[in-house]
């Protein structure tokens, strides 16, 4: 075998079964390669951020790596921002990244450049160069081992064009990942006490690998038994929700809005989440998120077991015999009226097929989603885990390689919706059944948001162009339809109705634009700084009451 063939095998026996590739010259070997593994499916992207995109979707979802497959500097560059994402959420994603020759480096040739600088951005556990071709099998087995966790995340090997086609390559197996740890005994005490003296001002956050059906039974059962609250991350990885599943509080976006939902906290208990902060800097605003003088507790860090930390709580506290809270089926009535981007979500709540997977980047047009789609039949919520939008459609398309017997909607802003918009072509091709909803506003809604927020001063009609994206305007119809995907522009709740309904009963990938005005505009937004700068003041129930009617 010469390398590439070696490699493909080592991955394929490692259970590695989907590559999505955006490859180039020095790859070459390792796209021929490809024949030579049945295992092994190729996706093709028209660019790098769809690749690795879908390969973060996929990981979600199977719960196990894809490989991406990326040309040189320049090409893992173009995917870097769903790499963040992905590194972020902690997701196990394989980067393949070809590189000249080793005797070609020290020409300094047009595409060559630093790649493991850039790699490490992204990819803080491993990154290495495989300089020959019999240490190539060896490095991935690593590679894939580390990206596997515990706790998980992206790993980037380098592959020289002359390591990729030299003979001599040799299969090898990658080992088990090494047995995570439970919390000890002594923390599991001192959380249980805690919960035992201040249960009602106690809440525990929950991310990632809590957040899913069998640990989130558990935790509602010790959150019933001592009366604390469940909050989930802003942007968990992945979400079980849904009738019949107990239901967890998403941490607001806007951290006027966290802080009241934290705000009298004792002991904050931490299961494979991070302690709450802000998105970012705000004049006068604190970052840190948890209350003055609450106590932050890890139960379990991301290099844990979480199951088996969970277990050890639900022992000490004596929760075993209560019965966890559990959503009651519930849909919204089929919206009627004025089309509105909460009309949207409605409809969403209503027609949502069991087992359905969304991926929801909607921002400011969801805000209503978590309500509507509560007690809607089970299914998985994928979220923005690193902020940097244009992730909806490629994770989409990945989630759907993942389970293809599922049904995926895919929900993006028109501005974050064109940053990967290629990822349509993908799913035309593979013949994804992924529902893409883009909600057009026309507008970067969520920057006009913020515009108000910070407090900058003096912006005028130059400033407000930038956020607005209107003229000329995108034609997501005509543009899906130049890449296979069937499109339907609704500007009607009726007509939005009806093409959701032929979308979800009809296989295959489908493009649904919803023309919509801004969620906030006008009065409502100027308003809205001052609304949020004034809840620190309120009375506690006012303050909550005020949080409901802004995001329920």
């Amino acid at each position: 075998m010469n390398g590439a063939q070696a490699l493909i095998k080592t991955l394929a026996d490692a259970g590695i079964e989907v590559c999505f590739s955006n490859p180039g010259t020095s790859e070459m070997h390792f796209v021929a390669a490809l024949d030579t593994e049945p295992r092994m499916r190729a996706v093709l992207a028209l660019f790098e951020g769809v690749a690795t995109g879908a390969a973060d979707g996929y990981a979600r979802m199977a719960d196990k790596p894809a490989a991406t497959l990326l040309h040189l500097g320049c090409g893992l560059s173009n995917g870097l921002a769903n790499l963040h994402n992905a590194r972020k959420g902690k997701v196990p994603v394989l980067n393949i990244v070809g590189d000249h020759a080793t005797h070609h480096m020290r020409y300094d040739a047009q595409l060559q450049s630093d790649i493991e600088t850039v790699a490490r951005n992204v990819s803080p556990d491993f990154v290495r160069t495989s300089m020959r071709t019999a240490e190539l099998c060896r490095d991935a087995a690593e590679a894939l081992t580390t990206c596997m966790g515990p706790p998980g995340g992206v790993a980037t090997l380098i592959l020289p064009a002359d390591v990729s086609w030299g003979e001599g390559g040799t299969p090898q197996p990658c080992p088990p990942p090494p047995p995570a740890p439970a919390a000890d005994a002594a923390r599991v005490q001192e959380i249980a006490r805690a919960l035992a003296a201040c249960g009602k001002k106690t809440a525990l956050l929950l991310g990632r690998r809590a957040l899913r059906d069998g640990m989130l039974q558990n935790l509602s059962c010790i959150a019933q038994h001592t009366g604390a609250r469940l909050f989930a991350e802003v942007f968990p990885t992945r979400m079980e929700r849904g009738a019949g599943l107990p239901h967890v509080e998403r941490i607001a976006y806007l951290a006027e809005l966290a802080s009241v939902q934290l705000s009298g906290l004792e002991h904050l208990i931490l299961v494979d989440a991070k302690s709450p902060v802000s998105f970012f800097a705000y004049p006068g605003k604190d970052s840190d998120l948890v209350p003055r003088g609450c106590q932050v507790h890890t139960l379990a860090a991301a290099h844990e077991d979480v199951a088996a930390s969970v277990q050890r709580l639900l022992d000490a506290t004596g929760a075993q015999a209560a019965q966890p809270l559990l959503q009651a089926p519930r849909r919204p009535e089929l919206p009627r009226g004025k089309f509105t981007a909460d009309k949207v979500c409605k409809a969403i709540g209503h027609l949502l097929p069991e087992r359905a997977i969304i991926m929801d980047e909607a921002q400011t047009s969801g805000i209503m989603l978590p309500l509507f789609t509560a007690g809607a039949p089970r299914h998985d919520l994928l979220t923005l885990t690193g902020g940097a939008i244009g992730q909806a459609l490629p994770c989409a398309a990945g989630a759907a390689i993942a389970c293809p017997d599922r049904k995926v909607l895919a929900l993006s802003g028109d501005g974050s919706a064109m940053y990967n918009l290629q990822a349509l072509w993908t799913m035309a091709r593979e013949k994804l059944d992924v529902v893409s909803i883009i909600f057009n506003n026309r507008s970067y809604a969520i920057l006009n948001v913020e515009l108000q927020r910070v407090g900058a001063a003096g912006a005028g009609e130059k400033a407000r162009s930038q956020l607005d994206i209107g003229v000329p305007a995108l034609d997501f119809v005509q543009l899906a339809a130049g890449m296979g995907v069937p499109g339907t522009r609704a500007t009607t709740t009726e007509e939005f109705n009806r093409a959701l309904a032929h979308a979800l009963r009809t296989p295959g990938p489908h493009l649904i634009e919803a023309v919509v005005p801004p969620t906030l505009t006008g009065m409502k937004l100027r308003v809205l700084p001052h609304l949020l700068g004034s809840l620190k003041r309120l009375p506690k129930p006012l303050a909550q009451a005020l949080k409901r009617g802004i995001v329920p």
